[in-house]
């Protein structure tokens, strides 16, 4: 088994960096990825699988099928870019490109490595005639959409036996915290507009609503559970005039905590804080509800089988090129993140001192399993997939120590061999789990017992209310 998804992999491996490469160099933000998806689902139907387009009510989600039968084990692929992370690649130095949108959070190598997985798994159903079907799962808008959530709440997801993906970073780990649900939700204030020497008198000020509720929830901050985190982006000022009294003006609003129910608890103090500030200001808010997302939860059994093949995977050892070009990136750090560089790979499972790190620029170890009790201070959509379909992810280090998410030193090394040897790893290792699945059913019999107990104890409600839909990012 080991051999032939090794082999597969290495014969095929132009095929898959093509894709890569491909989805590096076409981003696209949220629920807009429609060359990137396009591109995908014909690449799966290339490899022989069979593809739904538009699933749950989303132009660029789809779904990639082949084989029919039990067990049905689910590949989700990423291939969303964001704004204001453009950069050109394989350059240790901060190079924007003239559309400002890139891969900073490395989902070119997510999506594909997941495809690969997915294609590596099929090839060996074929070549086995074994029953069962293999699924690759086309997921937009997880950069601030849940995608995933809303495709869960459409049923997507049903009758999947086990979910795996993957994730790019500088760690090798399996990713065994929970998250931080999360709700997104914007707040729009309506003034009166009026000439602000004049006449200021006339006025409402819609602008005055958007700070005084501002430094109402800052107030809040003292009083919700310490996990919980707040965040916020005013995204209408209500114009450049400041001798015109603002009658129109918005904020956004992110809210997480440990579990869903918390997140709820701290938004509707939000929405009174809201309410009080459009009562201060006699101005009217109206409130927008965007997306969310549930708390991840782990199948501790599941994960278990993929870090068994990730250890069999094994790692990569850089070479002098890759240790040099290492060296340029690590320079553009601050002081503060040399120092916290083991802060990016914590949330992805890795457990240790870093001092195995001394000397070196790349994780060339994998940190060993842990049933870890700590949250993620970070949220994801694969939660929602979670809660309905037993779940493992793992991370394949694809870059330099110290890189954090969401970066231009993310972006420039989406293209690197280092990169792309990550991302087989992690391919071959999902693989390599999913197959054993197909072949050994006690094994997911034991994942979906610890699943069912999961689900008898905290039943589930999609945490996004029905007649919200997907938000592209230019709409908001």
């Amino acid at each position: 088994m080991n051999k032939f998804v090794e082999n597969y992999l290495s014969t095929n491996r132009n095929t898959f960096e093509q894709v890569s490469s491909f989805i590096y160099h076409h981003p696209e933000t949220r629920f807009e990825e429609y060359e990137s998806a396009s591109y995908f689902a014909k690449a799966c139907e290339e490899q022989g699988f069979l593809v739904e387009r538009n699933v749950a009510g989303i132009e660029t989600a789809f779904i990639a099928t082949y084989g029919e039968g039990k067990p049905v084990i689910g590949y989700l692929g990423e291939f969303d870019a964001l704004s204001g992370l453009s950069q050109k690649p394989n350059e240790t130095s901060y190079q924007p490109l003239e559309k400002d949108i890139g891969h900073g959070c490395g989902h070119n190598l997510l999506g594909t490595g997941a495809f690969a997985a997915a294609c590596a798994a099929k090839k060996y159903l074929e070549e086995n005639n074994l029953p069962g079907t293999v699924k690759f799962f086309g997921c937009p808008g997880e950069e601030g959409g849940s995608g995933k959530t809303f495709m869960v709440r459409e049923g997507v997801f049903d009758g999947l036996d086990a979910a795996l993906t993957w994730h790019p970073s500088p760690a090798n780990a399996i990713m065994s915290l929970s998250s931080l649900a999360n709700y997104q939700v914007s707040f729009k204030f309506k003034g009166i507009s009026s000439h602000a020497a004049n006449t200021p008198h006339l006025g409402r000020s819609a602008l005055d609503a958007v700070e005084l509720m501002n430094v109402g929830v800052n107030y809040l901050r003292e009083h919700i559970v310490p996990e919980a985190r707040i965040h916020y982006a005013v995204t209408n000022t209500g114009g450049i005039s400041p001798n015109v009294v603002q009658a129109n003006a918005e904020v956004l609003y992110l809210v997480r905590a440990p579990k869903v129910a918390q997140v709820d608890s701290i938004f509707q103090r939000v929405k009174k804080i809201a309410e009080g500030a459009a009562l201060m200001t006699e101005t009217e808010v109206t409130i927008d509800f965007d997306k969310a997302c549930s708390n991840y939860i782990p199948n501790r059994s599941l994960e278990k089988i993929l870090y068994k093949k990730f250890t069999e995977v094994g790692v990569q050892k850089p070479t002098d090129e890759e240790n040099a070009f290492a060296k340029k990136i690590w320079n553009t750090f601050t002081d503060g993140e040399k120092e916290n560089f083991l802060d990016p790979m914590k949330g992805f499972g890795y457990v240790g001192d870093g001092s195995e790190f001394a000397g070196k620029y790349y994780s060339d170890s994998i940190s060993p399993y842990y049933e870890s009790k700590e949250i993620l201070a970070g949220s994801t959509d694969v939660s929602d997939v979670s809660w309905v379909v037993p779940t493992a992810q793992l991370s394949a280090s694809t870059s330099v120590l110290g890189t954090a998410l969401h970066t231009w030193q993310m972006t420039t090394q989406g293209l690197r061999n280092y990169a792309l040897n990550g991302m087989f790893r992690a391919a071959e290792t999902m693989a390599l789990a999913g197959i054993q699945l197909f072949d050994n059913p006690e094994d997911l019999q034991n994942i979906k017992e610890e699943f069912e107990a999961f689900k008898k104890a905290n039943p589930y409600s999609n945490p996004i209310p029905e007649g919200v839909t997907p938000s592209k990012l230019h709409e908001k």
